[in-house]
Protein backbone atom coordinates (compact mmCIF):
# COMPACT_ATOMS: atom_id res chain seq x y z
CA UNK A 1 0.00 0.00 0.00
CA UNK A 2 1.44 3.39 -1.04
CA UNK A 3 1.66 6.39 1.29
CA UNK A 4 -1.25 8.19 -0.36
CA UNK A 5 -3.34 5.02 -0.30
CA UNK A 6 -2.66 4.47 3.40
CA UNK A 7 -3.62 8.08 4.23
CA UNK A 8 -6.77 7.79 2.09
CA UNK A 9 -7.89 4.66 3.94
CA UNK A 10 -7.26 6.32 7.31
CA UNK A 11 -9.02 9.63 6.57
CA UNK A 12 -12.06 7.99 4.98
CA UNK A 13 -12.51 5.44 7.77
CA UNK A 14 -12.36 8.15 10.44
CA UNK A 15 -14.64 10.55 8.53
CA UNK A 16 -17.34 8.29 7.13
CA UNK A 17 -17.76 4.57 7.70
CA UNK A 18 -20.44 4.47 5.01
CA UNK A 19 -18.17 6.06 2.39
CA UNK A 20 -15.35 3.70 3.36
CA UNK A 21 -17.52 0.59 3.09
CA UNK A 22 -19.08 1.82 -0.15
CA UNK A 23 -15.62 2.17 -1.70
CA UNK A 24 -14.35 -1.16 -0.39
CA UNK A 25 -17.46 -3.15 -1.29
CA UNK A 26 -18.82 -1.49 -4.43
CA UNK A 27 -16.04 0.32 -6.34
CA UNK A 28 -14.35 -1.50 -9.22
CA UNK A 29 -11.56 -3.63 -7.78
CA UNK A 30 -8.82 -1.68 -9.56
CA UNK A 31 -10.32 1.66 -8.47
CA UNK A 32 -10.90 1.08 -4.75
CA UNK A 33 -7.79 2.97 -3.63
CA UNK A 34 -8.50 5.84 -6.03
CA UNK A 35 -12.09 6.04 -4.79
CA UNK A 36 -10.77 6.40 -1.24
CA UNK A 37 -8.20 8.96 -2.39
CA UNK A 38 -10.95 11.02 -4.00
CA UNK A 39 -13.11 11.08 -0.88
CA UNK A 40 -10.20 11.59 1.54
CA UNK A 41 -8.58 14.40 -0.44
CA UNK A 42 -11.74 16.50 -0.62
CA UNK A 43 -12.60 15.71 3.00
CA UNK A 44 -9.17 17.05 3.94
CA UNK A 45 -9.44 20.08 1.64
CA UNK A 46 -12.89 20.95 3.00
CA UNK A 47 -11.62 20.70 6.58
CA UNK A 48 -8.67 22.93 5.73
CA UNK A 49 -11.04 25.62 4.48
CA UNK A 50 -13.65 25.21 7.22
CA UNK A 51 -11.49 24.55 10.27
CA UNK A 52 -7.73 25.00 10.07
CA UNK A 53 -7.22 28.06 7.86
CA UNK A 54 -8.49 31.08 9.76
CA UNK A 55 -7.74 34.03 7.49
CA UNK A 56 -9.24 34.85 4.12
CA UNK A 57 -5.77 35.15 2.55
CA UNK A 58 -4.78 31.69 3.79
CA UNK A 59 -7.91 30.12 2.34
CA UNK A 60 -7.52 31.93 -0.99
CA UNK A 61 -3.89 30.84 -1.28
CA UNK A 62 -4.82 27.28 -0.43
CA UNK A 63 -7.45 27.11 -3.19
CA UNK A 64 -5.11 28.70 -5.75
CA UNK A 65 -2.45 26.11 -4.86
CA UNK A 66 -4.87 23.18 -5.15
CA UNK A 67 -6.19 24.35 -8.52
CA UNK A 68 -2.62 24.71 -9.75
CA UNK A 69 -1.79 21.17 -8.62
CA UNK A 70 -4.84 19.85 -10.48
CA UNK A 71 -3.93 21.68 -13.70
CA UNK A 72 -0.24 20.74 -13.56
CA UNK A 73 -1.01 17.13 -12.68
CA UNK A 74 -3.10 16.74 -15.82
CA UNK A 75 -0.16 18.19 -17.73
CA UNK A 76 2.12 15.47 -16.33
CA UNK A 77 4.13 17.64 -13.89
CA UNK A 78 6.32 16.04 -11.23
CA UNK A 79 6.02 17.50 -7.71
CA UNK A 80 8.64 17.60 -4.97
CA UNK A 81 7.07 20.03 -2.54
CA UNK A 82 3.58 18.68 -1.87
CA UNK A 83 2.01 17.47 1.36
CA UNK A 84 1.02 13.80 1.90
CA UNK A 85 -2.63 14.82 1.46
CA UNK A 86 -1.86 16.57 -1.84
CA UNK A 87 -0.03 13.43 -2.93
CA UNK A 88 -3.42 11.68 -2.87
CA UNK A 89 -4.65 14.14 -5.50
CA UNK A 90 -1.55 13.78 -7.66
CA UNK A 91 -1.71 9.97 -7.56
CA UNK A 92 -5.44 10.05 -8.30
CA UNK A 93 -4.99 12.22 -11.39
CA UNK A 94 -1.96 10.19 -12.43
CA UNK A 95 -4.23 7.17 -12.83
CA UNK A 96 -6.73 9.06 -15.01
CA UNK A 97 -6.38 8.38 -18.71
CA UNK A 98 -8.41 11.30 -20.03
CA UNK A 99 -9.21 14.93 -19.22
CA UNK A 100 -12.75 14.21 -20.41
CA UNK A 101 -13.35 11.44 -17.88
CA UNK A 102 -15.86 11.35 -15.08
CA UNK A 103 -12.95 11.69 -12.66
CA UNK A 104 -11.84 14.98 -14.20
CA UNK A 105 -15.39 16.31 -13.93
CA UNK A 106 -15.61 15.12 -10.32
CA UNK A 107 -12.36 16.86 -9.36
CA UNK A 108 -12.96 20.19 -11.12
CA UNK A 109 -16.60 20.51 -10.05
CA UNK A 110 -15.87 19.57 -6.45
CA UNK A 111 -13.06 22.11 -6.30
CA UNK A 112 -15.47 24.71 -7.70
CA UNK A 113 -17.88 23.86 -4.86
CA UNK A 114 -15.15 24.37 -2.24
CA UNK A 115 -14.10 27.64 -3.87
CA UNK A 116 -17.68 28.91 -3.87
CA UNK A 117 -18.09 28.01 -0.19
CA UNK A 118 -14.99 30.02 0.60
CA UNK A 119 -15.87 33.08 -1.50
CA UNK A 120 -19.42 33.50 -0.20
CA UNK A 121 -18.54 33.54 3.51
CA UNK A 122 -20.38 36.25 5.42
CA UNK A 123 -22.68 37.30 2.60
CA UNK A 124 -26.13 36.39 1.36
CA UNK A 125 -26.41 34.43 -1.87
CA UNK A 126 -29.05 34.40 -4.60
CA UNK A 127 -31.26 31.55 -5.84
CA UNK A 128 -29.18 31.47 -9.02
CA UNK A 129 -25.95 31.05 -7.07
CA UNK A 130 -27.46 28.34 -4.87
CA UNK A 131 -28.81 26.45 -7.90
CA UNK A 132 -25.39 26.57 -9.61
CA UNK A 133 -23.74 25.45 -6.37
CA UNK A 134 -26.10 22.47 -6.08
CA UNK A 135 -25.74 21.64 -9.77
CA UNK A 136 -21.94 21.49 -9.63
CA UNK A 137 -22.04 19.30 -6.54
CA UNK A 138 -24.63 16.97 -8.08
CA UNK A 139 -22.64 16.59 -11.30
CA UNK A 140 -19.44 15.99 -9.34
CA UNK A 141 -20.95 13.25 -7.16
CA UNK A 142 -22.67 11.40 -10.02
CA UNK A 143 -19.68 11.59 -12.35
CA UNK A 144 -17.44 10.35 -9.54
CA UNK A 145 -19.81 7.56 -8.56
CA UNK A 146 -20.13 6.29 -12.12
CA UNK A 147 -16.39 6.58 -12.70
CA UNK A 148 -15.49 4.44 -9.70
CA UNK A 149 -18.39 1.98 -9.97
CA UNK A 150 -18.94 0.31 -13.32
CA UNK A 151 -16.28 2.38 -15.07
CA UNK A 152 -16.93 2.49 -18.80
CA UNK A 153 -20.56 1.36 -18.55
CA UNK A 154 -22.89 3.49 -20.73
CA UNK A 155 -24.95 4.95 -17.89
CA UNK A 156 -28.08 6.84 -18.98
CA UNK A 157 -27.68 10.62 -18.80
CA UNK A 158 -31.18 12.01 -18.43
CA UNK A 159 -32.55 14.91 -16.35
CA UNK A 160 -33.19 12.59 -13.39
CA UNK A 161 -29.54 11.53 -13.20
CA UNK A 162 -28.49 14.05 -10.55
CA UNK A 163 -31.77 14.40 -8.66
CA UNK A 164 -30.83 12.06 -5.79
CA UNK A 165 -27.74 14.16 -5.09
CA UNK A 166 -29.76 17.36 -5.40
CA UNK A 167 -32.14 16.09 -2.73
CA UNK A 168 -29.23 15.00 -0.57
CA UNK A 169 -27.60 18.43 -0.86
CA UNK A 170 -30.80 20.22 0.15
CA UNK A 171 -31.01 17.88 3.15
CA UNK A 172 -27.32 18.39 3.94
CA UNK A 173 -27.76 22.16 3.97
CA UNK A 174 -30.75 21.87 6.31
CA UNK A 175 -28.85 19.47 8.58
CA UNK A 176 -25.86 21.79 8.97
CA UNK A 177 -27.69 25.13 8.88
CA UNK A 178 -27.67 25.85 12.61
CA UNK A 179 -23.89 25.32 12.68
CA UNK A 180 -23.15 27.02 9.35
CA UNK A 181 -24.90 30.34 9.94
CA UNK A 182 -22.68 31.42 12.90
CA UNK A 183 -19.70 30.64 10.65
CA UNK A 184 -20.94 32.94 7.89
CA UNK A 185 -22.34 30.21 5.62
CA UNK A 186 -25.98 31.12 4.92
CA UNK A 187 -27.74 28.70 2.57
CA UNK A 188 -30.98 30.65 2.50
CA UNK A 189 -31.22 32.66 -0.73
CA UNK A 190 -31.79 36.37 -0.34
CA UNK A 191 -35.00 36.05 -2.38
CA UNK A 192 -36.35 33.45 0.11
CA UNK A 193 -35.47 35.66 3.07
CA UNK A 194 -37.59 38.42 1.53
CA UNK A 195 -40.43 36.17 0.33
CA UNK A 196 -40.87 34.26 3.62
CA UNK A 197 -39.99 37.18 5.91
CA UNK A 198 -37.13 35.27 7.54
CA UNK A 199 -34.93 36.88 10.17
CA UNK A 200 -31.46 35.31 10.32
CA UNK A 201 -31.23 36.38 13.97
CA UNK A 202 -34.43 34.50 14.87
CA UNK A 203 -34.75 31.06 13.31
CA UNK A 204 -37.41 29.86 15.72
CA UNK A 205 -40.35 31.60 14.14
CA UNK A 206 -43.02 30.20 11.81
CA UNK A 207 -41.69 31.92 8.69
CA UNK A 208 -38.43 30.02 8.89
CA UNK A 209 -40.21 26.74 9.68
CA UNK A 210 -42.42 27.26 6.61
CA UNK A 211 -39.33 27.64 4.44
CA UNK A 212 -37.77 24.50 5.98
CA UNK A 213 -41.01 22.64 5.30
CA UNK A 214 -40.97 23.68 1.64
CA UNK A 215 -37.29 22.71 1.31
CA UNK A 216 -38.05 19.32 2.85
CA UNK A 217 -40.81 18.73 0.29
CA UNK A 218 -38.41 19.78 -2.47
CA UNK A 219 -35.84 17.27 -1.22
CA UNK A 220 -38.49 14.53 -1.04
CA UNK A 221 -39.49 15.14 -4.66
CA UNK A 222 -35.85 15.12 -5.75
CA UNK A 223 -35.36 11.81 -3.93
CA UNK A 224 -38.39 10.35 -5.71
CA UNK A 225 -37.03 11.40 -9.11
CA UNK A 226 -33.62 10.09 -8.11
CA UNK A 227 -35.07 6.71 -7.14
CA UNK A 228 -36.55 6.38 -10.62
CA UNK A 229 -33.13 6.90 -12.14
CA UNK A 230 -31.43 4.53 -9.70
CA UNK A 231 -34.03 1.85 -10.49
CA UNK A 232 -33.15 2.14 -14.20
CA UNK A 233 -29.45 1.43 -13.64
CA UNK A 234 -28.36 -2.06 -14.67
CA UNK A 235 -25.11 -2.05 -12.67
CA UNK A 236 -26.07 -3.66 -9.35
CA UNK A 237 -23.19 -2.12 -7.37
CA UNK A 238 -24.15 1.37 -8.53
CA UNK A 239 -27.79 0.77 -7.61
CA UNK A 240 -26.73 -0.33 -4.15
CA UNK A 241 -24.56 2.78 -3.73
CA UNK A 242 -27.51 4.92 -4.79
CA UNK A 243 -30.08 3.49 -2.38
CA UNK A 244 -27.58 3.56 0.49
CA UNK A 245 -26.81 7.17 -0.29
CA UNK A 246 -30.52 8.04 -0.17
CA UNK A 247 -31.05 6.13 3.08
CA UNK A 248 -28.36 8.16 4.78
CA UNK A 249 -30.16 11.44 4.09
CA UNK A 250 -33.71 10.17 4.28
CA UNK A 251 -33.32 9.63 8.02
CA UNK A 252 -32.44 13.34 8.37
CA UNK A 253 -35.61 14.39 6.58
CA UNK A 254 -37.62 12.08 8.83
CA UNK A 255 -36.09 13.74 11.90
CA UNK A 256 -36.75 17.25 10.57
CA UNK A 257 -40.39 16.38 9.94
CA UNK A 258 -40.77 14.83 13.40
CA UNK A 259 -39.38 18.02 14.92
CA UNK A 260 -42.02 20.13 13.21
CA UNK A 261 -39.41 21.67 10.87
CA UNK A 262 -37.47 23.16 13.75
CA UNK A 263 -33.81 22.58 12.89
CA UNK A 264 -31.25 21.33 15.41
CA UNK A 265 -27.48 21.68 15.58
CA UNK A 266 -26.95 17.90 15.59
CA UNK A 267 -28.62 14.89 13.98
CA UNK A 268 -27.23 11.68 15.48
CA UNK A 269 -29.95 9.74 13.60
CA UNK A 270 -27.68 9.43 10.55
CA UNK A 271 -25.33 7.25 12.58
CA UNK A 272 -27.96 5.26 14.46
CA UNK A 273 -28.55 1.52 14.30
CA UNK A 274 -31.93 1.98 12.58
CA UNK A 275 -30.26 3.71 9.64
CA UNK A 276 -27.86 0.80 9.16
CA UNK A 277 -30.78 -1.65 9.39
CA UNK A 278 -32.61 0.35 6.71
CA UNK A 279 -29.54 0.23 4.49
CA UNK A 280 -29.35 -3.56 4.91
CA UNK A 281 -33.07 -3.88 4.10
CA UNK A 282 -32.72 -1.74 0.98
CA UNK A 283 -29.64 -3.69 -0.10
CA UNK A 284 -31.54 -6.97 0.11
CA UNK A 285 -34.51 -5.45 -1.71
CA UNK A 286 -32.35 -4.16 -4.56
CA UNK A 287 -30.51 -7.48 -4.81
CA UNK A 288 -33.78 -9.41 -5.09
CA UNK A 289 -35.14 -6.97 -7.68
CA UNK A 290 -31.92 -7.22 -9.68
CA UNK A 291 -31.81 -11.03 -9.65
CA UNK A 292 -35.52 -11.53 -10.39
CA UNK A 293 -35.37 -8.86 -13.07
CA UNK A 294 -32.53 -10.66 -14.83
CA UNK A 295 -34.34 -13.97 -14.54
CA UNK A 296 -37.52 -12.45 -15.99
CA UNK A 297 -35.57 -10.90 -18.85
CA UNK A 298 -33.93 -14.27 -19.59
CA UNK A 299 -37.35 -15.96 -19.64
CA UNK A 300 -38.85 -13.30 -21.91
CA UNK A 301 -35.85 -13.43 -24.26
CA UNK A 302 -36.24 -17.21 -24.47
CA UNK A 303 -39.96 -16.90 -25.22
CA UNK A 304 -39.34 -14.26 -27.88
CA UNK A 305 -36.54 -16.33 -29.39
CA UNK A 306 -38.74 -19.42 -29.55
CA UNK A 307 -41.62 -17.43 -31.06
CA UNK A 308 -39.30 -15.98 -33.69
CA UNK A 309 -37.96 -19.45 -34.46
CA UNK A 310 -41.49 -20.78 -34.93
CA UNK A 311 -42.36 -17.93 -37.28
CA UNK A 312 -39.26 -18.55 -39.36
CA UNK A 313 -40.06 -22.27 -39.53
CA UNK A 314 -43.61 -21.55 -40.69
CA UNK A 315 -42.28 -19.18 -43.34
CA UNK A 316 -39.76 -21.81 -44.50
CA UNK A 317 -42.31 -24.65 -44.60
CA UNK A 318 -45.01 -22.51 -46.21
CA UNK A 319 -43.34 -19.70 -48.14
CA UNK A 320 -45.51 -16.77 -49.13
CA UNK A 321 -45.71 -16.33 -52.89
CA UNK A 322 -45.45 -12.75 -53.99
CA UNK A 323 -46.34 -11.51 -57.49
Amino acid sequence: MTTSSSIAHSITWKSSKQSYLTARLLADRDLVDDCLRAYAYFRWADDEIDIRLQSENERDEFIIRQKSIIERSYQGAIFRDITPEEEMLVDLIGHDSSQNSGLHSFITNFMAVIEFDNNRRGRLISWEELELYTSKLSIAVMDGLQYFIGNGFPYPKNPERSMAVTGAHITHMLRDMMEDIPNGIINIPVEAISEYGISIDNLNDESFQKWVSDQTKKARQAFEDGRNYIASIRVLRCRLAGVWYLARFNCILNAIERDGYQLRSEYPERHCFDTWLEMIRLGIEVLIEHVTGRMWKTIMDAIQSRALGSMLKIHTDHPINTP
